[in-house]
């Protein structure tokens, strides 16, 4: 890959540290990591928005948080209580897993109701936030997917996010190419959990994903430089 490559791949991956026990110190680490490569964003708890927002001042680097992560399983007003929250503290992009339960259960207009929430709160403010929707493919069917990704479109939320990756199944390339089926071109995806190697990115952005989620973007630009040099 030339070097144009690299950068280009950089900025399409959420350098991502989103661990209970990170410290202030990984956090330092993480933002001077995501600085020195050119990752689109860091994807941290919010605990820690503030702190990296103020580290990443002047740089192209985002901050990007979670809400009612990993589980979503909390009311609508509550996620767009801590959305704006964040948003508040220096968050420029919010991933919110949905209420699978909700979904499973038939609810959609509740499911809705919470993602339109979460768009509201992204247009408040003079800096426009951008929202990705987790629908946590791996508890999913088939038929399921298709109507959260329906649902997050009809939103107006910018990105389908596949998985959170704590432990429901991670990023498949056969889950991207379906939200991209039922999206369309204009939709944003992001693929996460489990992605920790060049190839696997190379299937994700192959199947329709924009964006990468992963703990392990140092790792997959050096993979990527080696192949370059080889």
């Amino acid at each position: 890959m030339m070097p144009d490559e690299l950068a280009a791949l950089a900025s399409r991956i959420d350098h991502t540290l989103l661990k209970p026990d990170a410290t202030r110190e990984d956090i330092d680490r993480l933002c001077a990591e995501a600085v020195r490569f050119g990752f689109a964003t860091v994807c941290i708890n919010p605990t820690w928005v503030k702190h990296a927002a103020r580290l990443l001042v002047g740089s192209p680097v985002g901050v990007c948080t979670v809400v009612a992560f990993p589980v979503g399983a909390m009311a609508g007003h509550l996620k767009a209580h801590l959305a704006r929250s964040a948003a508040r503290d220096g968050a420029r992009e919010i991933d919110m897993p949905i209420n699978v339960g909700l979904l499973k259960s038939g609810d959609v207009d509740e499911v809705a109701d919470e993602i339109r929430g979460l768009v509201e709160v992204s247009r408040e403010g003079a800096v426009r936030i951008a929202t990705k929707i987790i629908i946590e493919c791996g508890l999913l069917t088939e038929a399921e997917k298709e109507t959260a990704c329906r649902l997050a479109q009809a939103a107006g939320a910018d990105y389908v996010k596949t998985s959170t990756g704590f432990g429901w199944g991670g990023a498949t390339a056969e889950d991207v190419a379906l939200i991209r089926r039922v999206v369309g071109a204009e939709m944003g995806i992001k693929a996460a959990g489990g992605i920790r190697d060049f190839t696997s990115v190379e299937a994700m952005l192959a199947a329709g994903a924009t964006r990468i989620g992963t703990s392990a973007g140092v790792a997959i630009l050096e993979e990527a430089r080696r192949r370059r040099s080889a």
